[in-house]
């Protein structure tokens, strides 16, 4: 680290570092004793509690289980903070731009869907990354045509493009031709072989071409703001292929890059989806700290606090906490329901009847969690309710939103203590459910299961079919 970075470091983890010390302090603890317990050399807490370095995400969580904060260390380090610019400088520390996760080689030869290329941009949720939420026009796919065949080696494509006009487009149509190539692999609008390794090349090649605008002594500031937007959906593609630590390293460096250029939205959604990473891991604390961390990204937008309180719920109910469940289930419906154009202009997904099915899905979701870690029944037939309302208004191009809805809905009348009605549900996707790769659908049938073959049901004549056809589709 450079002097340089580390006084960056230094200014931004300082309240992280803190915090640390007054915990550790009151527990009794010496850096020494608590290095052993969370098995990390004393120094790394020395240089932590300094603010010198940026704490790993599983040390934080060790930390936090360890000094039993509830998850309040968790939320400091995902609190924003300071862009670790050098002094006197518009470019950005080198350090963001460190060895990264995941695949280096682009997949195959692909070309996009012309009835699904966005003409403008947001398109899929993505902002344009120069001009936030605005309507900008993207160029012809047939205008990118090395784009599509995906970055090369340093020297390749995306990088002449970016640096010096030696390609066909300009840097601003480069940047919103990118951003459309993301938003079609999200559809999967592109005919590709892999798309983990599709969405990982580009990020790679944007990533590299943000560091030598930034080398040359100039904020890369559209590259960034892509950069965090395709670290997002890299990191939920390996979270579906149930690779958890990739996940989490793409997370985190998203987070790193949207924090450089202060995008606020980009940093809410990533921190949304690393508490589904960690609620996947059944860990209520770190899922807590990252919750109330989507709260303080910035208390002027409903919509920020709207996501907060959804994921506090979920991680209240993972924990077994009804009031505290409730309670935020209570303020997110009623912060849904005063979001305006603004919040739905940074969260698309957010308005209309596509949000209120996603805001029915979580308090289903939440209410679900409840009813298992409780074993109330009243909570799981508010579940019931709350399911049935969402995956009525799923689109019919969202499958997998479909698919995990119903697993979740017949989970929640298994909680309400009907199984009958959780395998007439279970046995319309069973095939497909066993199929899924997603570690999502496959945490929602793993839990179905365990609550219709592991208690008293397990001899009805209903779920003795379900056992033997899970077995006949598992062939």
């Amino acid at each position: 680290m450079t002097a340089g970075s580390a006084r960056a470091a230094g200014t931004s983890w300082t309240e992280f570092g803190r915090r640390l010390r007054s915990l550790r302090r009151a527990a009794g603890l010496t850096q020494l004793q608590l290095g052993l317990r969370v098995g990390y050399h004393h120094s790394v807490l020395s240089r932590l509690e300094a603010g010198l370095r940026e704490p790993p995400v599983g040390l934080v969580r060790r930390l936090d289980a360890v000094l039993e904060t509830g998850g309040e260390l968790a939320a400091v380090a995902a609190a924003p903070r300071e862009a670790a610019s050098e002094p006197g400088r518009s470019a950005l520390d080198p350090a963001l731009f460190a060895p990264l996760p995941g695949s280096d080689a682009p997949g195959g030869k692909r070309a996009p869907d012309p009835g699904m290329w966005p003409a403008r941009l947001p398109a899929e949720g993505l902002a344009c990354p120069l001009h936030g939420t605005a309507g900008c026009a993207v160029p012809e796919p047939g205008a990118l045509p090395a784009l599509l065949d995906g970055p090369g080696p340093r020297g390749g494509p995306v990088e002449a493009w970016g640096t010096g006009g030696r390609g066909a487009v300009s840097e601003a149509d480069l940047l919103h031709g990118l951003t459309a190539v993301l938003a079609c692999l999200i559809r999967e609008a592109f005919r590709h072989e892999g798309r983990v390794r599709a969405v990982e090349g580009l990020l790679r090649a944007v990533a590299r071409w943000a560091e030598e605008i930034n080398s040359a002594g100039r904020l890369p500031y559209g590259q960034v703001r892509l950069a965090a937007q395709y670290a997002q959906v890299a990191g939920r593609l390996r979270m579906e292929r149930g690779q958890s630590g990739v996940a989490m390293a793409w997370f985190g460096h998203g987070l790193r890059w949207a924090d450089a250029v202060r995008d606020a939205p980009a940093r809410a959604t990533l921190l949304s989806d690393m508490c589904t990473l960690v609620r996947l891991d059944g860990d209520p604390s770190l899922m807590l700290g990252y919750a109330r961390g989507i709260g303080a990204v910035d208390g002027r937008r409903r919509w920020t606090a709207t996501l907060s309180d959804l994921y506090q719920a979920r991680g209240h109910a993972l924990a077994g906490d009804a009031p505290q469940c409730r309670r935020h289930i209570t303020l997110a419906r009623r912060g849904f329901a005063r979001l305006d154009a603004r919040d739905h202009l940074e969260a698309p997904w957010l308005a209309g009847a596509e949000g209120g099915m996603r805001v029915d899905s979580a308090i289903g979701g939440a209410l679900r969690d409840l009813a298992v870690a409780t074993g109330d029944r009243a909570a799981a037939r508010r579940a019931v309710d709350a399911t049935a309302r969402s995956c009525a208004q799923v689109p019919p191009q969202m499958r997998g939103a479909r698919l995990l809805l119903t697993l979740r809905l017949a989970d929640s009348w298994a909680c309400a203590g009907d199984p009958g009605a959780a395998v007439a549900l279970a046995s319309e996707v069973l095939p497909e459910a066993v199929r899924s790769r997603e570690s999502m659908v496959v945490a929602e049938l793993r839990g179905l299961h365990s609550r219709l073959t592991g208690g008293q049901w397990g001899e009805l004549p209903e779920v003795r079919a379900y056992r033997e056809r899970l077995l006949d589709v598992g062939e």
